[in-house]
């Protein structure tokens, strides 16, 4: 069959460890036999990025403001071992970190569902889409040890000259102390993000904060929310016949637990990485959980939600044989593939992406998958590699083009 044509690029961004392995393996068996596949290629792999002074993943991000749709492996974030590890210059920050920042999104995240797989919570019936804000909090915190007793102070100069200031704590012992920061314009972009996305699904929102307690931080959130959402988005929401409300954290979480699922769940960063893993482990397993990054301004992501899977790298490395789940990354690469098709009134390239995503949870239920999902599945079937289990999608995915 004549391959699909792309007529705009999308920015592929290239990974680490066995997610990289698997990266390539999905292009050949599963991507470049049916698309004439036109992307702009930014490798970021930790080794590249060292040599670029991380540059490549601003490239990368710049890449995608540029094309609107991009898609993304896994990535190490370097600690100390790493750094020995790789003999880094710097330990360098998050790239996910680097690209949301650049790119202003939201990230929603989603568990891919099967047959033969039933989530934890027995009562849970559609899958609950997490969405994560993905600027500021903890992760661009600053923090200091207080090594002896004295007084903590919170304090803002503003350009005006304004001086603004509070004791934190008096502190009679050593201890340790923490500073965050966010943004009106990111909460305003990840309240637009959650209502246009919410729209687009035609699925109830929810949104949770401690304002009890935070009473000026997380308050913040509940009210830029509420102040967009009557003045933008109510009207269209009462037409699709959706519902937005906010309440507690800890009563969302208890609606959650004893809801059947299908709404879209918006957490503030901390907790939507937190939620976020907590809801993909309560449906079957991390390698599940398909992850996109959108932009109010029109960007889109999309990635895996788990990280590079090093031991099975290493194992990869020995020369041993693995079962590593490709599901995530290959709907990463499906999702891209379908948005570049919508942008680009692609009808067949939208199509060729529903089939792969069809074809890779056909398998799945027909009992042919990798060593996590035999573990879990009531479905009594054939074990795969790793790269058998790419061979067995591409076979669904052929009989099912025919």
């Amino acid at each position: 069959m004549e391959k699909i044509k792309m007529d705009t690029p999308l920015v592929e961004m290239n990974g680490d460890e066995m997610t990289r392995i698997i990266w390539e393996g999905i292009k050949e068996e599963l991507i470049r036999p049916f698309v004439d596949l036109n992307t702009e290629y930014y490798d970021l792999g930790l080794k590249h990025r060292d040599e670029t002074g991380d540059q490549v993943t601003i490239d990368a991000a710049e890449a995608t403001k540029k094309y609107s749709v991009a898609v993304k492996c896994a990535t190490i974030t370097p600690n100390a071992q790493r750094m020995e590890e790789y003999d880094l210059k710097e330990m360098w920050k998050s790239p996910n970190g680097t690209i949301r920042a650049i790119l202003d999104g939201t990230v929603f995240r989603k568990p891919i569902v099967v047959k033969g797989i039933e989530p934890y919570v027995k009562n849970w019936q559609k899958p609950i889409t997490i969405a994560r804000h993905a600027y500021g909090d903890v992760y661009k915190d600053v923090e200091l040890i207080a090594d002896e007793p004295g007084e903590a102070i919170l304090s803002f100069k503003g350009e005006s000259g304004q001086e603004k200031s509070m004791t934190i704590h008096n502190f009679d012992g050593p201890g340790v102390i923490l500073g965050m920061h966010n943004l009106d314009e990111s909460i305003e972009s990840f309240a637009r993000s959650c209502f246009k996305y919410a729209l687009d699904m035609k699925e109830d929102l929810w949104f949770g904060t401690k304002d009890t307690i935070s009473k000026q931080y997380d308050h913040r959130f509940k009210d830029i929310f509420e102040e967009i959402f009557i003045a933008e988005y109510q009207k269209d929401f009462d037409k699709v016949g959706i519902e937005y409300f906010y309440t507690l954290t800890d009563d969302i979480v208890a609606r959650v637990m004893r809801s059947e699922g299908g709404m879209i769940w918006a957490c503030k960063n901390y907790d939507g990485d937190v939620m976020s893993d907590m809801v993909a482990s309560a449906f079957g397993s991390l390698a599940m959980m398909t992850s996109v990054l959108v932009s109010p301004k029109g960007y889109y992501e999309f990635e895996a939600a788990h990280g590079t899977v090093t031991r099975h790298y290493y194992r990869h490395l020995a020369g041993e044989e693995t079962s590593t789940n490709a599901m995530a990354t290959i709907f990463a690469w499906s999702g891209a593939l379908r948005k570049r098709g919508e942008l680009d009134g692609n009808r067949y390239l939208i199509a060729f992406a529903n089939n792969l995503e069809k074809a890779s949870i056909d398998t799945i239920e027909a009992g042919n998958m990798t060593k996590d999902l035999a573990s879990l599945s009531s479905i009594k079937g054939q074990t795969l590699n790793t790269f058998d289990f790419l061979k067995t999608v591409r076979q669904q995915l052929e009989s099912n083009l025919k």
